[in-house]
């Protein structure tokens, strides 16, 4: 079970059947009345995605002063720079204004720094070489907001600079002929949530006159699509807008780059939608930027040469293959770590290395904080400084937290979900203690953060029809503000499974109802799902179409799978019935009284995960936590009663206050005999009576 609970909503099943009669299909109308869109009017209001959602671009602070120095630029043949971030968001901002300026005839360098060498946003170095090639205007694309100092230095060499950006500002804005941001304090702009690469759609489109600029989105929203979803924009209103019309674009005609980095991608003849962005093209366009060469992706998006369009296109499939493997070498490097110092993964994970690549640690950052359930902090180490990359995890804020911290650290920048920093060396064990305690009040204070959220909880299997789950495309474009739909099953049975993709993921089959379906579990293993075969089990998933050989059929992308409720609920009551001293059947106190496997199970994850301190946990939170640990099946009866063998045996000191569990290992060098237990004997004799 990866998630501390589920919450279902609660949709009316009325409002369903109404939203059906206005001719929503079945699956997309009990979505669409689970997450209040309960009304025809509602659903149509939300299902919108023309352009009518967009706002004017002049409502953005600064932008008519952005949109008249640019022309002013264009106008007197000035060499003009768009300066972007290596990311998905910040090269296709740099390459959508760059062809646009290219368009209107404008002298036009694009430019993005390398990650390894130069690092994030403006630097001096990169401004000395622009000014040398008679750079006068730099505009920035998804970075600047926070260059103070390197936009004055600019500045002194005769170098205006137009900030574009939509990370968070600090105290200071830039002293820029123009900053755009919809995160300024002083912006009234109704839609804060645009990706880099919209800030720059924005410019864009200011500059191009009202009749026109229908053609003009069009031409830039493939671009525009790309860098939103990968940069987890919230999709709702404009960004909504924006990617419906992008992926309508790449599913029907766009750049030579694009047409064939999907065809590389083995995604042509495919619909495209907002997940294979995230999980195909993204990637790969990353890693050009991840790998210290994005040139390479700023080249293939712009070129219109279809010839080298292709060859561009393989060689940055290639480059992803090779950042797959580096990532994959660090994040087992980090796991094995964590593994023999459990104490490092307790609130927050903070490891540094000299050995990392700077350009694949924020995504293994990414994977350890969903395996540990921690924010985690990767930190590349070269001599004295260390260069961190960070992602969160149950909604800590990072870019607060490192601002706590920033006594502490030489730089920092992002989001509230991920962010960069730097550090000098010898303050790491300083941060790391400040931001687990960061951590640990952020838990106390949201403690369902873990949760995951279900949309429509299905009574049987009749609705999930190949024709009714294709409907669900409906609701895309799918990602933050409007995520893909999550349906659940209750008493699945588990017919079989086997660990695929190199033992990362796991391929089960599922029986319902006299129906059996195909899922797949992405990054978990049988041991981690707690999986035995013949066992019923709750599923919570994601619907899709898998293809193969030219037959379809409808797939769960599993979210999380837990026990059966029933069953779950069976054991929690067995030891409610216990502690109050109600009589129990000799078969119920069989289920009850833990054998030896129960006990090595429960002390091994006790002294792996608190060898040193308390531990404290939920009784339900401990018991999934050891099940999985050990690929058993969740049952909490038998660990409570282990855990109070434990402490009549002097093993472990145990308390309880409220709903928490707080255990302290008794370290001992003496053998202590469990079978002398009274709680035990007492259990025992009441089984044989």
């Amino acid at each position: 079970m990866k998630y501390d609970k589920w919450n279902f909503l609660s949709g009316s099943e009325a409002a369903a059947e109404g939203l059906e009669a206005a001719a929503i299909p079945p699956l997309a109308a009990r979505v669409l009345a689970a997450r209040g869109y309960d009304t025809p009017e509602k659903a149509a209001a939300f299902l919108k995605t023309n352009t009518s959602l967009l706002y004017d671009p002049f409502q953005l602070k600064d932008m008519d002063r952005a949109a008249a120095r640019l022309e002013q630029g264009i106008v007197s043949g000035e060499t003009i720079c768009v300066y972007g971030d290596y990311d998905v968001d910040g090269i296709t901002a740099t390459c959508l204004l760059t062809a646009y300026l290219m368009e209107r005839g404008a002298r036009v360098l694009p430019y993005v720094p390398n990650r390894l060498t130069e690092g994030y946003s403006l630097n001096r170095t990169a401004i000395d070489l622009l000014a040398g090639r008679g750079v006068t205007l730099i505009v920035t694309v998804d970075c600047g907001i926070t260059n103070v100092e390197e936009t004055d230095y600019a500045r002194t060499l005769g170098m205006d600079v137009i900030i574009t950006d939509h990370h968070e500002c600090k105290e200071q804005l830039p002293r820029a002929a123009a900053v755009v941001n919809p995160h300024r304090p002083d912006c009234d702009y109704p839609f804060t949530s645009l990706a880099g690469v919209g800030v720059a759609l924005k410019l864009v489109l200011a500059m191009t006159p009202p009749e026109q600029r229908s053609r003009q989105l069009r031409a830039c929203s493939d671009l525009a699509a790309i860098g939103t979803v990968a940069d987890v924009m919230d999709l709702r209103g404009e960004n909504r807008a924006i990617v419906a019309l992008g992926l309508e674009q790449l599913n029907t005609r766009c750049r030579p780059g694009l047409a064939a980095l999907i065809r590389e991608a083995g995604q042509e003849h495919k619909n495209l939608t907002a997940g294979t962005i995230s999980f195909s093209l993204a990637p790969r366009i990353n890693a050009s930027g991840r790998m210290g060469c994005p040139e390479l992706a700023v080249e293939l998006l712009l070129t219109r040469d279809p010839l080298q369009a292709e060859l561009l296109a393989r060689q940055l499939c290639a480059l992803n293959r090779d950042r797959q493997e580096v990532e994959l070498a660090i994040c087992q490097q980090c796991e094995e770590y964590l593994e023999r110092n459990p104490a490092y993964a307790r609130d927050v994970i903070v490891l540094a290395s000299p050995s990392w690549h700077q350009g694949v640690v924020g995504i293994v950052a990414s994977r350890l904080a969903e395996h540990y359930q921690a924010p985690t902090f990767m930190i590349c180490l070269e001599g004295d400084r260390g260069k961190g990359s960070c992602r969160s995890w149950g909604n800590f804020n990072l870019f607060q937290a490192l601002e706590q911290c920033s006594g502490l650290l030489e730089s920092f920048g992002g989001h509230e979900l991920a962010a960069g920093f730097t550090i000098h060396k010898e303050q790491i064990p300083a941060f790391r203690q400040k931001m687990a305690g960061l951590a640990r009040t952020w838990r106390e204070n949201h403690p369902s953060d873990t949760a995951l959220t279900v949309d429509v909880l299905l009574p049987d299997t009749r609705l999930l029809s190949r024709e009714n789950v294709q409907t669900l495309e409906l609701l895309e474009p799918h990602g933050v503000g409007n995520p893909a739909p999550v349906f659940a099953l209750e008493r699945v049975t588990v017919v079989g499974f086997t660990r695929v993709g190199g033992g990362r993921h796991t391929r089960i089959q599922l029986r319902k109802s006299g129906v059996t379906f195909d899922a797949i579990f992405f990054s978990t293993t049988p041991k981690d799902a707690q999986l035995a075969v013949g066992a019923r089990i709750d599923v919570a998933f994601h619907l899709q179409i898998n293809e193969f050989r030219g037959v379809q059929t409808v797939q769960f992308q599993v979210a999380d799978c837990r026990a059966s409720r029933s069953q779950a609920a069976q054991s929690q009551q067995l030891y409610r019935l216990y502690r109050s001293g109600s009589p129990l059947t000799g078969s119920e106190l069989a289920r009850l009284i833990p054998e030896r496997p129960d006990f090595v199970a429960v002390w091994r994850y006790l002294t792996h995960f608190a060898p040193e301190g308390e531990l404290r946990e939920s009784p339900v939170r401990l018991s999934q936590k050891i099940a999985r640990s050990c690929g058993r099946q969740e049952d909490l009866g038998r660990t409570m009663v282990c855990l109070e063998v434990f402490h009549e045996r002097g093993l472990i000191e145990l308390h309880r206050s409220a709903d928490t569990l707080t255990i302290t290992i008794h370290k001992t060098d003496q053998k202590v005999d469990l079978e002398a237990s009274e709680i035990l004997i007492r259990l025992r004799r009441r089984k044989a009576d």
